[in-house]
């Protein structure tokens, strides 16, 4: 029955991005962009939607007080695609730096440019930083909220912390208060897998760190604000009713805290 309803959700889901993408095509593409922003969020909830009713996967997001008024910087962890796609719908105008691949893709790429995303290089790394930094600067001049995942790429649910220094350098030269995001949401949309989960999603907006700190001050509370939180998520999940598999990551996490 799991894998019955992990394969449903996953057609479910693919099937009503390219629904919807066609559908909203004429209302995206004439809207001006901060009213054709409501497709995009609207499909993020439509999925999220999905996920709960076919494969028993809830998302509760909290501490949405804790979100800036204007520009800041939106730091989740990342385990899954669902972190991709569930927090932007809180944001008044999020902003994403992502390969300019992404953008040569049709349809998809044509819904990246509509929403001016900072597309970067990868093969150039110290070039496309500093111009990734120029364009953000421009882009957060209009009060748009930036969404950087500070670990690069998805891990484990209780991996070690592989902090990059992209975000620190954005975070000092852009002059803004960082959101860190905590969630251990790997559990039940795991990485590169296709069974999904029944279970409740939490996740958590954390207290903004203010701008101006030194840039390693700045490095430690992100990581130690943020891998306390996914601790604590780590646990409750671990301790919860009908908990998901947990990955060897998260069972050497949990015994290093004391929990299993």
């Amino acid at each position: 029955m799991l894998y019955i309803r992990s394969l449903a959700f996953n057609v479910a889901f693919y099937v009503s991005l390219i629904i919807q993408m066609i559908f909203w095509t004429p209302y995206y593409f004439l809207s001006p962009r901060h009213r054709a922003w409501f497709v995009p969020k609207f499909w993020s909830w439509t999925s999220l939607w999905l996920m709960e009713k076919i494969a028993g996967t809830r998302s509760d997001i909290t501490g949405v007080e804790n979100l800036p008024e204007g520009s800041f910087i939106l730091a989740p962890k990342h385990q899954s695609f669902w972190d991709a796609i569930a927090f932007f719908p809180y944001l008044r105008d999020p902003l994403y730096i992502l390969k300019r691949e992404l953008q040569w893709i049709p349809f998809f790429g044509w819904y990246i440019m509509k929403m001016r995303m900072i597309p970067v290089n990868r093969g150039k790394r110290s070039i496309a930083l500093k111009q990734a930094v120029a364009d953000t600067k421009r882009e957060m001049a209009h009060d748009r909220q930036l969404i950087i995942y500070p670990e690069g790429t998805r891990r484990a649910p209780g991996d070690e912390p592989a902090y990059k220094y992209g975000i620190v350098e954005l975070y000092a030269q852009l002059d803004l208060p960082v959101v860190p995001v905590a969630h251990v949401a790997g559990l039940w949309w795991p990485r590169r897998k296709f069974m999904r989960y029944p279970g409740t999603i939490h996740a958590r907006f954390l207290p903004p760190i203010p701008a101006g700190l030194g840039k390693e001050e700045f490095m430690r509370r992100l990581i130690a604000e943020t891998e306390a939180a996914c601790d604590e998520l780590l646990v409750e999940a671990a301790r919860g009713k009908n908990p998901p598999p947990l990955p060897p990551t998260a069972v050497k996490r949990l015994k290093e805290l004391g929990a299993l």
